[in-house]
């Protein structure tokens, strides 16, 4: 009887590994799709052979090239990059708080790295033109960056203390990534309250999610951040895997249970505060994207990791091409759409939770 069970055992791993496989494929696939579908569609019409022509750089008219090269190509980038962030961001994070409503958005993270960012508009002059303020135009974006940083670390170090010392439930958890973003909010709308009309108007604008702010050089930053942590969190698969046993036995297996919770939050805050420092606040991606890849890849986060990470990239670009196409020519925040996307998800997965509970 042995030899039949593991027989029927191999078959059903290899089949599992197939169905892996071609759903890997078929993300692929839908990425390459949705991203050259995002250059092609716009206000500007423009046909699949000038835009091969385009991309190719044979196009001799300079608008088309302007457009292709320096709205389209780099908003379409941005999606690729702020998903893959958040999503792999979002899979960690849920792994090592041991609690699948983790994510970037819903612990506060976002938040409190949009609290950061206002503070460097509002209070050090970051967002302002060179003439009104005190730091020079070109380190703008970074001193936005170090202080959305700021304070996403801050938020994670919140809920790290909480989660070591007092040792609260994973629900708790969520709770306390709500009563943080409640502060942050109120901080930031402090700043607003005492802030000048245009100040104001560049904090409000900066927290829509806008994949259009995007430029080149915020690209290059974004990507050299997210390939090393990329890199980092997929080679922790097998001590992520652990972890699902428990810290016990992950610590029998030698992995650095402190060392590695500690090192994947503030790798996921860096990915949550680079996204939102740029484009502004993108709710949900982090939620989302690995919960549509446990179905297919189940809890191995060797794989999970580098699939959320492509749902991510997925989700963002559909959600971008929905935002310019829904209320055509007027082009939505993309962060609108992936609320109203998130939150019901949010809630069921609350919900069936607490009934798995009782």
């Amino acid at each position: 009887m042995e030899p039949v069970a593991n027989s029927t055992t191999i078959k059903t791993y290899q089949k599992r590994l197939g169905w892996r496989n071609w759903g890997g494929l078929l993300l692929c696939l839908s990425l390459i799709c949705l991203f050259l579908l995002s250059l092609k569609i716009g206000t500007y019409k423009i046909s699949w052979p000038l835009l091969a022509e385009t991309l190719g750089g044979k196009s001799s008219d300079p608008l088309l090239t302007h457009v292709i090269h320096q709205i389209r190509l780099p908003r379409a980038l941005a999606a690729l990059v702020a998903g893959a962030a958040l999503g792999c961001s979002g899979a960690a994070m849920q792994n090592v708080l041991r609690n699948p409503l983790a994510s970037p958005f819903t612990l506060g993270v976002s938040q409190g790295a949009a609290c950061g960012a206002a503070f460097a508009i509002i209070v050090l002059g970051a967002g302002l033109p060179s003439a009104a303020s005190l730091i020079p135009t070109y380190l703008a974006p970074y001193i936005i960056v170090l202080a959305a940083f700021s304070g996403a670390l801050l938020t994670v170090a919140v809920l790290t203390m909480l989660a070591f010392f007092r040792d609260i439930s994973p629900e708790s958890m969520i709770l306390a990534g709500v009563a943080l973003s409640a502060f942050f909010g109120a901080v930031t709308m402090l700043l607003q309250y005492f802030a000048t009309d245009i100040e104001v108007a560049g904090t409000v604008f900066w927290t829509f999610g806008d994949l259009s702010k995007a430029r080149w050089r915020d690209l290059f930053l974004m990507l050299a951040l997210l390939v090393p942590a990329l890199l980092y969190l997929w080679r922790q698969g097998w001590s992520f895997n652990a972890l699902l046993w428990g810290d016990e036995t992950a610590a029998s297996l030698g992995v650095r249970v402190g060392v590695l919770r500690l090192t994947t939050l503030i790798i996921s805050a860096l990915l949550a505060a680079i996204t939102i420092a740029f484009l502004g606040i993108i709710g949900f991606v982090g939620l989302i994207a690995p919960h549509l890849m446990r179905p297919l890849v189940g809890q191995d986060y060797r794989y999970l990791i580098p699939y959320s990470a492509l749902a991510g990239a997925v989700l963002l670009l559909a959600a971008d091409l929905l935002a310019r196409s829904v209320m055509a020519p007027t082009v939505l925040p993309v962060g609108i759409l992936t609320s109203f996307a998130g939150a019901p998800l949010f809630l069921y997965l609350l919900a069936r939770r607490q009934k798995g509970q009782q």
